[in-house]
């Protein structure tokens, strides 16, 4: 945590800002270790250049945020009070001189709280942090590593549960309910997102919703789900068949491994999010199901579910040591079928590491 304010701080000194102010709860759990949903309340944490940093938070939450290991200053407030006084008052202390230039995460702050910042600092010139918040976070350290392996454990634990909860009369909403009752005994109070269950035709929809439709013998069965273990996601998606299927199906699925593993295999220091992205892609195309994949190939994963980098077949982001992120090509094709594998993957400093290990070889159930 330390580490990470100072190599902020540098960077604030670099471009000579003089404050920053992060409002997002991921940003404020990664330098404060404070994880905090706090709907319409101000959750903050203020930066400086050359001065400690102080956290902002309701009240009722100061004692959490010192017991996650926060040791600077902490302002609690009141649902009476109005944070923002508190919050300019203890900037104006620690800022040296007047202050001109202010970061923020522009594509987070509301126009509510802009216009509360530009009405006190009136000639302020506000710079946007995500670039530099997004290069920091997408390389991450042996001890966020080992949270994400955590958390895929978690998730290959949870398909299983998934896999084995499929049969004659079950419900997509209630192998989800299985699936969450099985890992909440298990300790995990969240998962990643909303999880899901699709089968046969609803499996084409790529983001669909699991419902009271009940899975069939002849279709796939599609799992897409991730748990949050210590402040960090977890990703992966299999696809099973539920009794026997037919040959296109097969082949189809066949398809979406071989792009998958074709993918992961590619990945590696030096190589681009481009040359990931179109390695898959350049699969499903030769066997005739470009126009199905459409979407891009994975996502970067940590504190956020979706986080940079992202892996198009356009992003030229050269790979590094440590960055995290899905590996999930997919083919739908309307109202018939839809296949989708992923796994959450590390750079390593020669390869990859696939941190979801779930086998990926067409399961019959």
């Amino acid at each position: 945590m330390k580490k990470r304010i100072e190599r902020f701080a540098k960077w604030l000194e670099q471009e000579t800002i003089d404050a920053a102010i992060l409002t997002s709860t991921e940003n404020v759990f990664y330098f404060s270790e404070f994880y905090s949903d706090p709907h319409e309340r101000l959750l903050a944490i203020v930066l400086f250049p050359h001065a400690e940093p102080f956290l902002v938070c309701p009240q009722m939450e100061e004692e959490t945020a010192k017991a996650a290991g926060f040791e600077q200053m902490i302002i609690g407030y009141k649902d009476t009070d109005d944070p923002w006084e508190k919050v300019f008052a203890e900037m104006k202390k620690r800022a040296s001189g007047s202050v001109a230039k202010i970061a923020i995460e522009k594509s987070h702050m509301n126009v509510e709280r802009y216009e509360i910042l530009r009405k006190d600092f009136p000639s302020v010139r506000f710079i946007q942090a995500e670039e530099k918040l997004n290069e920091l976070r997408a390389v991450k350290d042996p001890v966020e590593l080992e949270k994400l392996r955590k958390a895929c454990e978690l998730a290959d634990f949870a398909i299983d549960v998934g896999i084995h909860a499929i049969k004659d009369g079950a419900s997509e909403l209630a192998i989800v309910a299985e699936i969450e009752y099985e890992l909440k005994k298990k300790g995990v109070e969240q998962m990643s997102f909303a999880t899901t269950v699709l089968s046969g035709p609803k499996a084409a929809s790529p983001h669909g919703s699991p419902d009271l439709t009940k899975v069939q013998k002849g279709q796939l069965v599609l799992f897409d789900l991730g748990v949050i273990y210590e402040g960090y996601c977890s990703d992966i998606t299999r696809t099973v068949a539920f009794g026997e299927i037919d040959d296109e199906a097969v082949r189809i699925y066949e398809t979406v491994r071989k792009a998958q593993e074709a993918a992961v295999l590619a990945t590696k220091p030096g190589k681009t999010c481009a040359n990931l992205d179109l390695t898959a892609r350049k699969i499903i195309q030769d066997a005739g199901y470009g126009e199905y994949f459409t979407h891009r190939l994975g996502h970067g994963l940590g504190i956020s579910i979706h986080e940079f980098p992202s892996v198009t077949e356009t992003n030229p982001l050269v790979l590094a040591e440590g960055m995290v992120f899905t590996i999930e090509p997919g083919i739908y094709i309307p109202n018939r079928v839809g296949v989708r594998i992923e796994d959450s993957v590390a750079v390593t400093a020669t390869g990859v590491e696939v941190l979801t290990k779930y086998p990926k070889e067409l399961q019959f159930v």
